[in-house]
């Protein structure tokens, strides 16, 4: 089969186009033919070797964290789907590979792809959508009334994450550059801050919740919208031992994960609120509640680009340079 293969770490010219062997579905395997897989800056940070610490990948392997397709075969224990389901996902962090014609999935990790949405719209969200779910129902607990403050508003975390967060009753401010002011109001951000012509942290304040998909300086500065007992749960900023324990990382790689984020914590102690971080897991149980959110409505894709599956490098050029004006790029099988 045709895939993107990851050869070497380090850059563009460790990736390339090749023939990959079919992969061979378990029996809790789901075998999906990709029509369509989201780009992500995980990915660029995967081929590059940024996230060997976390993410040990040995080469060669196939790139890709977002699909969506049609089964194609199923293994004997599956029971949620069968031959002609169109689906979607991300598959979990040790079974990455999407951009590829084929990949096998195991069954708890999918879900049915909402009908209301093309297959380049649904390969767009997985990740996306469930990093949104993630931090904001599972980690954050937001509640009706209560002030979220989501960064990066027109990416394509920040678009889906200002959707749910409205859901949710939340009061949303969000950063974006003036060019996308528009596309973040009509997401229902409430407050819209301009970080070219405004500093956040001068704005905003008694914050419960913020999302940080930035890391740094932001994310140094996010502590000071928090009123006291908010939580910051960061995508971008240092791991922390928690996460080190959930990676099942042994006690040296936990105990330098929590040096890397204790000047963040030690801040964040001082100013009453907590910090973490929080790589998301794949969940096929919580696609399918965002699918009822998606298929009513409630939540839209935000799509900049689509390119052919021949220009998957050329896509992640794209991504890296920062050059999608909203929302997430798209790679279409043909």
């Amino acid at each position: 089969m045709r895939a993107f293969v990851v050869d070497r770490y380090g850059s563009r010219a460790g990736l390339r186009a090749g023939e990959a062997p079919e992969p061979e579905p378990g029996p809790d395997d789901v075998l999906v033919q990709i029509r369509a897989a989201g780009i992500n800056p995980l990915d660029r940070m995967i081929r590059d070797g940024e996230m060997k610490a976390i993410l040990p990948y040995r080469v060669p392997f196939i790139l890709g964290n977002d699909l969506a397709g049609t089964v194609m075969r199923v293994g004997a224990a599956v029971t949620r789907f069968t031959v002609g389901d169109e689906v979607y996902a991300r598959p979990r962090k040790d079974r990455i590979g999407t951009f590829a014609e084929l990949i096998a999935v195991h069954q708890d990790d999918l879900a049915i792809k909402p009908a209301t949405l093309s297959m380049e719209e649904a390969a767009s969200l997985p990740l996306v959508a469930l990093t949104s779910w993630q931090v904001l129902v599972e980690r954050a607990h937001v509640r009706p009334g209560q002030k979220v403050l989501i960064h990066a508003g027109s990416g394509g975390l920040g678009t889906i994450a200002i959707q749910l967060a409205k859901q949710l009753g939340a009061h949303v401010a969000t950063t974006t550059s003036t060019a996308n002011i528009d596309v973040v109001k009509s997401l229902g951000a409430d407050v819209v801050i301009d970080y070219k012509r405004q500093a956040f942290e001068t704005v905003l304040h008694d914050y419960d919740v913020v999302l940080d998909a930035l890391g740094g300086e932001t994310l140094k500065k996010s502590l000071n919208v928090l009123k006291p007992g908010g939580k910051i749960i960061s995508v971008a900023g240092p791991p922390d031992a928690a996460f080190g324990r959930e990676l099942g990382a042994n006690p040296i790689i936990r105990l330098a994960m929590s040096a890397l984020s204790f000047q963040t914590r030690r801040r964040a102690r001082r100013r009453g609120v907590t910090y973490s971080f929080l790589f998301m897991k794949a969940s096929g149980d919580q696609l399918r509640e965002l699918t009822a959110l998606i298929d009513t409505g409630k939540i839209r894709p935000v799509v900049d680009t689509v390119f052919p599956f021949e220009s998957t490098s050329e896509a992640l050029e794209y991504v890296a340079a920062g050059r999608a004006k909203a929302g997430k790029v798209v790679v279409r099988m043909t």
